[in-house]
């Protein structure tokens, strides 16, 4: 099985800023955190593993060159 498409998870494409993953973490996590009515943890944690590649720049190299490779 291939990997995770972070950039979908997040709803952005390959050339998003870093404030508009940013952006997207944030609206997504308030809308899925499991305190919240409409939260879901798996979502969340989704979210949350896809954040923290994007949001790194050495991380989200890495990451790109992966996706590319497969």
């Amino acid at each position: 099985m291939g990997e995770k498409d972070y950039y979908k998870i997040l709803g952005v494409n390959e050339n998003a800023t870093s404030n508009e993953i940013k952006k997207a973490y944030h609206d997504l996590a308030y809308k899925y955190h499991p305190d919240r009515p409409t939260g879901d943890e798996k979502k969340f944690k989704e979210i949350n593993e896809a954040y923290q590649v994007l949001s790194d720049s050495e991380k989200r190299k890495q990451y790109d060159f992966r996706q590319n490779i497969i």
